[in-house]
């Protein structure tokens, strides 16, 4: 393991397994974390892969040599990190997980007190520094601090209870939903909700699918953005005649919806369709959307009479957004659903819940509720593109569409919008590739022949 550790990235820790981390790496990040913070006490936990439990054992031993009080809260998602820090009043938190990434890899999301993000410009690097730097090695005769407390506790039961707050649970008539915990991660949580909703009478129905934690990844790499992830819960729906399709990635963060069809819904849709149903709860609320595709959410806010706030991608970026403007849901096209009353942090599970409740409240099948939106704004979808110079493939694209432009936007990457149709072009913050995204006003002929022509271009 070199000196210089790679696997700190824009947003979190990631990296490949003994080629970036491994236990080593975890107990320097523990001792960095808790001294660069001077954190007291601290909540963990991690997925459900492989190396989870020991990086996490690492990390927790590397906390404690600090004489910081670590709090276990077992294999969890990372919203439990984010629920558990703040529920618990803690001074911080970290879920060890590599999220969507392939089966060798893994890394750490770390939180401070509030559950507040910690990335590259809030403390991320400072970690990173001193993590290299190890200056404890050459402390020994400067007296032995106290070591911190271990211990264990579960969440669980106060972490459903909070997830029901979002729904009204008289409003739920019987619902027939699939759902896909990948490789087991969100298993846990899905049981516990069903037997509360049994306790409360609910006459929802969970059709389980990959359910229970597997680290071997039998199902593949748990990424339902992946077209090849999606047959699965999309089979399910249809066989079973479901009224909706939920899939977890990794850490269910995100959640991915299918309609009553087995169809997929590209989470821009669901952001237009979760910032309505806020509005109608509070008129002139601020909801915060990324610049990657953006006129169906602008619209349907306005309309609502609420206040659109455009910020940078990434859920760092968002949640800072989401404090400063106080706004009450925040949406990224990536699946990505933040709530104000979820400590301005993202949910996998709340998504799903609120839209299960619409579909009874509107008595609507979730086709019908998004179809309009879908074709008065087509678009691409997310398409990557592996590029040997991002910068100069993202500059020719520029130099031949900023001419006739009516607007240039460079809040993240290039947002180029027409009269009919728009993109937007970003370099990943973690790999050498370049996102683009297109959509138009109700011409899916016109969003696909601008999508060919900029991906001849990029790609050339």
């Amino acid at each position: 393991m070199s000196h210089k550790l790679t696997c700190f990235k824009a947003y979190d820790i990631r990296g490949e397994l003994e080629v970036e981390l491994n236990e080593d790496v975890a107990y320097r990040v523990g001792r960095a974390f808790a001294r660069t913070l001077s954190l007291k006490k601290v909540v963990v936990g991690g997925d459900a892969r492989a190396t989870s439990e020991s990086l996490k054992m690492a990390l927790a031993k590397g906390l404690q040599d600090e004489g910081c009080d670590v709090v276990d809260i077992g294999m969890v998602g990372t919203e439990e990190i984010y629920f558990a820090t703040s529920h618990l009043a803690v001074d911080g938190g970290v879920e060890v997980t590599a999220s969507h990434n392939p089966i060798n890899y893994n890394g750490m999301k770390l939180v401070r007190e509030q559950s507040k993000p910690v990335s590259g410009d809030t403390g991320l690097r400072d970690i990173q520094a001193m993590a290299e730097q190890q200056p404890w090695l050459t402390e020994a005769n400067k007296g032995v601090k106290k070591q911190g407390q271990y211990s264990q506790l579960s969440i669980l039961d106060a972490y459903t209870e909070h997830l029901l707050k979002y729904i009204n649970v008289g409003n739920i008539k019987p619902l027939k939903l699939v759902v896909n915990s990948g490789n087991g991660s969100a298993g846990h949580v899905v049981d516990a909700l069903e037997a509360r909703f049994k306790s409360l009478a609910l006459p929802i129905q969970f059709i389980k699918v990959h359910h229970n934690p597997d680290s071997t990844f039998p199902n593949g790499i748990p990424n339902p953005l992946l077209p090849e992830n999606r047959a699965d819960t999309s089979d399910m729906v249809k066989l079973h005649n479901a009224d909706m399709g939920i899939a977890w990635d990794g850490d269910f963060d995100r959640c991915f919806l299918f309609d009553e069809k087995g169809e997929f819904i590209e989470g821009y849709y669901i952001v237009g369709l979760l910032a309505d149903a806020f509005l109608k709860k509070q008129a002139g609320a601020k909801i915060i959307y990324d610049p990657r595709l953006t006129w169906n959410t602008q619209e349907i806010v306005s309309a609502a009479g609420g206040i659109p706030v455009m910020s940078k991608t990434g859920h760092a970026f968002i949640k800072e957004r989401m404090r400063k403007e106080d706004a009450i849901y925040g949406g990224e096209m990536s699946a990505h659903h933040y709530f104000r009353d979820f400590f301005y942090c993202d949910s996998g599970m709340i998504p799903w819940m609120l839209v299960a409740e619409l579909l009874c409240v509107e008595d609507k099948t979730l086709s019908s509720m998004v179809a309009e939106r879908i074709a008065k704004f087509p678009s691409s979808g997310e398409i990557n593109s592996k590029l040997a110079d991002p910068k100069a493939a993202i500059d020719r694209v520029l130099a031949a569409y900023e001419k006739d432009a009516v607007n240039i936007d460079m809040t993240d990457g290039i947002g180029v919008e027409y009269k009919e149709w728009r993109f937007n072009l970003r370099s990943s913050n973690t790999e050498p590739v370049v996102r683009l995204n297109v959509e138009s006003r109700a011409d899916v002929t016109l969003m696909q022949s601008k999508t060919d022509d900029i991906l001849a271009l990029l790609r050339q």
